[in-house]
């Protein structure tokens, strides 16, 4: 008896549903490949946290890109491959010798939008639910062709290497710290990040990078006590001070021999009077070394970071900062390291820091000649360079190539700076405008 035969009809409907299963399978691979690549490790991870098993599978599959782009690719061109062929030889059944040029339209057409453009436009906009889901079988995949992705590995980056290309598999595409501060920076463009929140997340990433001395307060500008001044001249240097905290020197400025606290000088001169009752003679005998602190000093090299988690570790506030010579350079407190996060930190003792650049007019700026490049940066959400000077008028002088005179005007990096005080040989005061036809 003879077997049935498949029909013409019954063939051609098998061929168009094998093809079918492939263009599915295709944009199977094509949206995974986007929703892998896209989605936010930072999102996933916290899905995981929550107890999603596919988050967990999807960050252990990304953890290496390039074994999970080959497997992807290799899929995804196997089954491209295969339904073109499929198709090409159904047309050509159909259509004889012109069928490959219509089997090459058709399938152009049915590949770019059912297996590129839509499943990556639904991976693109739910990265991450997309990411999820297809972990499991995505795996599957990767496994099964891992030998096969190894050795195309080994044969690429060895074309590479003759090319002069060296691959490093342990770096990582882009670093977390670019990746968050362009989120910021592209956020706030869009208006959606605000300027605030993007200054406080980039001012603490910047730690790590910024040194001590960047910041500091400057040895000209540091209040001191002279331990041989008398008791009652010392009581009224520290209750005229806006600071809490005052190093002491003893001869010269730069043997600092303690650091002395408003409170604890007050409570020392209060129990040596005798309270209440006593009598205020007693303070010739005050010797303000008894009281001070010891000095905490710091190198100017010192990271920011490092130098905020030594406060913490210390329960200090207040450092003096010194060269690799020894020689004092200025001091560090535990509030400018937090304003370079939350921005200017100002109470009742502080009334000239509320407005650090006043506006003059005109789009003018008058600006206190030491005040940070970064802090003016901040405040006017401006671009100026501040790679070889920290202060606004350190970066005047370092472009003028001069210490310049009170009125001179100088025109550099799309700002106008003229020059309005000036004591000794520091800029004290400068009035900067930005150029009209510089780049924002």
């Amino acid at each position: 008896m003879d077997l049935p035969q498949a029909t013409p009809d019954t063939a051609i409907w098998f061929s168009i549903a094998i093809i079918v299963f492939l263009l599915v399978l295709s944009g199977f691979f094509s949206g995974s490949e986007t929703a892998l690549t896209a989605a936010s490790r930072g999102k996933l991870r916290a899905q995981a946290d929550k107890g999603s098993g596919g988050a967990q599978r999807a960050l252990a599959i990304t953890e290496d890109n390039e074994r999970l782009i080959g497997s992807v690719l290799l899929g995804n061109n196997l089954v491209n491959i295969l339904a073109a062929s499929l198709a090409t030889s159904l047309f050509t059944t159909l259509f004889g010798e012109s069928g490959v040029a219509l089997a090459t339209l058709v399938m152009t057409l049915l590949v770019l939008v059912f297996a590129e453009v839509l499943p990556k436009t639904y991976a693109i906009t739910n990265a991450e639910t997309a990411a999820a889901l297809v972990s499991r079988p995505i795996g599957l995949v990767v496994l099964v062709f891992a030998p096969v992705v190894m050795a195309v590995r080994f044969f690429v980056r060895g074309i590479l290497r003759l090319l002069g290309v060296t691959v490093d598999p342990d770096s990582n595409i882009l670093a977390v710290r670019e990746e968050i501060a362009g989120a910021l920076q592209l956020g706030h463009s869009e208006g959606v990040v605000e300027k605030e929140d993007r200054d406080r997340i980039l001012g603490a990433l910047d730690l790590r990078e910024r040194a001590v001395e960047e910041i500091m307060l400057h040895r000209s500008g540091i209040e001191m006590i002279d331990a041989s001044d008398a008791p009652e001249a010392i009581l009224g240097q520290c209750l005229r001070s806006n600071h809490t905290r005052l190093p002491v020197f003893r001869d010269d400025p730069e043997n600092i021999v303690g650091v002395i606290h408003a409170k604890d000088l007050l409570r020392a001169m209060y129990k040596l009077i005798g309270g209440p009752e006593g009598e205020a003679a007693a303070l010739k005998n005050f010797d303000i070394s008894d009281v001070a602190m010891e000095p905490y000093f710091v190198p100017e090299t010192s990271t920011l970071d490092e130098q905020m988690r030594q406060f913490l570790h210390r329960r200090t506030h207040f450092a003096l900062v010194v060269d690799e010579y020894g020689s004092l350079q200025g001091l560090i407190t535990l509030e400018d390291i937090l304003e370079e996060i939350v921005g200017e930190i100002t109470d009742e003792f502080d009334p000239l820091a509320d407005h650090p650049v006043k506006t003059a007019g005109d789009g003018q700026f008058i600006v206190d000649g030491a005040m940070t490049i970064r802090d003016l940066n901040r405040a006017n959400d401006w671009n100026l360079p501040d790679d070889e000077a920290n202060t606004v008028a350190g970066l005047v002088i370092h472009e003028a190539q001069m210490i310049p005179t009170r009125g001179q005007v100088f025109s550099f990096h799309g700002f106008r700076f003229e020059v309005l005080e000036r004591l000794g040989n520091r800029v004290t005061q400068l009035k900067i405008r930005k150029l009209a036809d510089s780049e924002d």
